[in-house]
């Protein structure tokens, strides 16, 4: 799917951000920290606890989306007895919050910062996220500093993790990055990333582990215009992704062995569900080989065609149940991230969830051989069902956010004809009215230009994955509705 950049008109800008301020009343989000959270973050971000470890010798650098400021890994690769170490810096936050302090009970309110083009619902406070615990460069940092030796297969040999003194060295972006690979230009650091990630992705499909390579839905904001696109990450994201991946694994690891902690976790597919997608690839045309698995059949299809999208799109049914299980002694029954085919932890992203602040205190203390600290202990049980929580309100965010740009975008074109691709088509329902309307056959629709799915209806069955012309027959801001139907 070629991606497609959309600007909406300057004039939507008003109705965006009354749209945007609606949703936030409607979800009871909250809005600026109370003041007293504010002048505790501005004391802690002018007093941090720097650790006596300094390892400011080691050239990291960090490489986000431009514009970011909320850092929260810096990293450097270097090789290594045949193999290779990764150094990945990690933000610590405890290094300037403490446990029931008001930095901390708000940051368990809000759960993890929630994204909705530019209306940011920050975690922390911005002089804490963006400002003193961020890893900017040229700036003397506390981190949780783990060092992770691979073999020359890319197999995890060995772990560490504790408190150091870092220091970045610059701020980079994937982009940027991207296209010095490509002039071959780049600092040798990247093409030793390119090495590892490409390693790590090979033992990912030699475990089993699947990654859904589909097209996103999204909004960014530049020089006051609002712009809808979607995106599929350049490969320098997918090896960057890789490392974060890692650290997670590993974290798992040491908790897994130390019977403490709290893992991410997805379930297996339910094998019925697996026979249904054997079902939709028939219709979709997409051959899928009695001998292929699961993974590799993901792995084989291409985001650039309708009928893949499609397929993709069916595949992250198979995909729901993600959470959170804590443990402290015994291990949980099913400990796995099934799409990893691995044990997996979030720990790489502590300025923007909550989470990831305990397992890097729990992994500090398990590589120390040390007790884990009785305000993480006594703070796992509690996290899944807290995160759970955060998880839905900022899908949810997101969602509607979308949902209101696609309205703006569109309430000028109600009546006008688009194509697009069906990437989801349902049984037949009751079109909207009393009850007693009309059964319809209900889907989402992918257009191509402007960059949106949405909702789409038809007096007979949808064709999935084909592409089709349909017509825009509501985009009401006020509802943030938008709906097709199929042009006969």
């Amino acid at each position: 799917m070629p991606a497609t950049r959309i600007r909406l008109q300057t004039g939507a800008d008003a109705t965006l951000a009354q749209g945007i301020a609606a949703i936030q009343r409607e979800m009871k989000l909250p809005g600026a920290f109370p003041p007293e959270v504010e002048a505790a973050a501005a004391q802690a971000a002018a007093q941090p606890r720097l650790p006596a470890l300094d390892r400011t010798d080691i050239p990291l650098v960090t490489i986000d989306p431009p514009g970011s400021m909320d850092l929260d890994q810096a990293m450097h690769l270097e090789r290594r007895d045949g193999g290779y170490r990764v150094y990945y810096a990690i933000a610590d936050v405890a290094a300037f919050v403490s446990a029931g302090d008001a930095v901390d009970a708000e940051a368990h309110r809000r759960g993890e910062t929630l994204y909705g083009a530019d209306s940011r619902i920050l975690l922390h406070p911005q002089s804490l996220s963006e400002g003193a615990a961020s890893l900017l460069p040229d700036q003397l940092r506390p981190a949780l500093l783990w060092m992770i030796d691979l073999d020359a297969g890319g197999e995890i040999a060995a772990i560490d993790v504790r408190r150091a003194r870092v220091q970045s060295r610059a701020r980079l972006d994937y982009a940027g990055v991207q296209q010095q690979l490509d002039a071959g230009t780049a600092d040798p650091l990247w093409s030793l990333l390119r090495e590892v990630g490409e390693l790590r992705q090979r033992r990912e499909q030699a475990r089993g582990g699947i990654s859904l390579a589909l097209p996103e839905q999204e909004i960014s904001v530049a020089d006051g215009q609002w712009q809808l696109e979607y995106r599929v990450n350049q490969p320098i994201e997918d090896w960057n992704a890789q490392i974060s991946l890692l650290t997670g694994m590993a974290a798992a690891q040491l908790m897994v062995k130390g019977k403490v902690g709290l893992l991410r976790t997805l379930p297996p597919p339910d094998p019925a569900a697996i026979a249904r997608l054997k079902l939709t690839a028939q219709v979709l045309g997409i051959a899928w080989a009695a001998t292929q698995s699961y993974p590799d059949f993901i792995r084989a299809l291409d985001p650039s065609k309708d009928a893949h999208v499609a397929m993709l799109t069916a595949c992250t049914t198979v995909l729901r149940g993600a959470g959170y299980v804590a443990f402290d002694g015994a291990l949980p029954a099913q400990p796995l991230q099934s799409a990893l085919a691995a044990e997996y932890a979030h720990a790489t992203a502590p300025l923007r969830r909550l989470v990831d602040r305990y397992v890097g205190e729990v992994c500090v203390a398990l590589c120390a051989n040390q007790p884990v600290p009785d305000w993480a202990r006594a703070a796992l049980p509690a996290l899944p069902e807290t995160m759970a929580e955060a998880d839905r309100r900022a899908h949810q965010y997101e969602r509607q956010v979308i949902d209101l740009v696609e309205a703006v975008l569109l309430a000028p074109r109600v009546g006008e004809t688009f194509r697009g691709a069906i990437v989801e088509a349902n049984g037949a329902e009751r079109a909207r009215g009393d009850g007693n309307g009309a059964l319809a056959h209900g889907g989402v629709v992918m257009l191509r230009d402007p960059a949106i799915e949405a909702r789409v209806a038809s007096a007979t069955p949808l064709p999935l994955g084909q592409e089709v012309t349909v017509r825009l027959a509501a985009a009401d801001p006020m509802q943030r509705l938008v709906r097709f139907e199929l042009a006969v």
